[in-house]
Parts: C-alpha cells; structure tokens; sequence
C-alpha cells in the first residue's frame, strides 16, 4: 500500500508538473527512475521548450534530477500518427515507470501501447468521452491527469 501511494504521489508529482504548480510532493528513492515524455509538439516549439524547462525546474525543486535520480525520454510526434503509434511503443517498451501525454492524439496510441504503464495526461479536452478515463473523480485503470478546467 505504501508502495502504491508513492507511486500515485510521483504520477501526481508528474501531471502537475506539466502543466501547473505542484499540488503534490514525491519522494526520492537510491533507484533511477525512467520517465517517458510523447508529445504531439515539434521539439524546437517555443511552447513546448517553456513546459519542459518548468517541469525540469519543478521536478529540481522536489528532489528530482534527469541525468541524477531520474531519467527522461522525450519523443516528439510532430503530429504524426504512424511516429506517434511508433514512439508510444517505443517508450513503452523502455520501461517507464511513467509516462507524460500531452494531447490527445498521444493519449490514443498510448492506451493501445498498454494498459499497465502509469499515463498522465495533459491537455486532454475531454478525457471521459475519449474512454482514456471512467470518470474524472475516479480515473481508474493507468490513466489519469489534467483537463484544461479540471484534475482527472
């Protein structure tokens, strides 16, 4: 039980991160973590460059350093659903402890990939009629993150 709470804790940690300020802390532990990013976002996007540089320094401020504790892979589909379909695979098969989605063309392909990696989602309209959640109080399944107006 203590186990799963650190791990909800950390996917708490992730989604916020991404998208707003913190609203939950996570703990360090000796092991490397691998964390997996798949964006719709070319790399180069001024947009995408400013969320990645406040989940990098937000991740910092809790303990959290890529290249220290934790290791970060980023895959950018530019939109395109073969690469997507590809690249959720990809991060899949690189066992993440947890993946970021953002967008919900991510969250697609993501969910065909598996049903067991923890996904936190952003920038998902409507995640419930999109069948990525049960509902928004309760996701269940792996899947759980932000809408634009509300936490899933």
């Amino acid at each position: 039980m203590i186990a799963a709470m650190k791990r909800r804790e950390f996917i708490t940690l992730l989604g916020g991160a991404a998208a707003w300020p913190l609203v939950a802390h996570a703990q360090q532990s000796a092991r490397v973590r691998r964390i997996g990013v798949l964006t719709n976002l070319p790399e180069n996007d001024p947009e995408s460059k400013s969320r990645n540089a406040a989940f990098l320094q937000a991740l910092q401020q809790l303990g959290w350093t890529d290249g220290g504790n934790i290791r970060i892979d980023y895959r950018w589909t530019l939109g395109d659903a073969e690469r997507t379909r590809k690249y959720a695979a990809e991060l899949v098969a690189l066992a993440a402890a947890v993946i970021l989605a953002v967008g919900g063309e991510v969250m697609v392909s993501l969910r065909q990939a598996t049903r067991t990696v923890p996904i936190v989602f952003v920038l998902v309209p409507d995640p419930v009629g999109a069948g990525f959640v049960d509902n928004l109080s309760h996701p269940g399944g792996n899947a759980t993150g932000f809408t634009p107006n509300e936490m899933a």
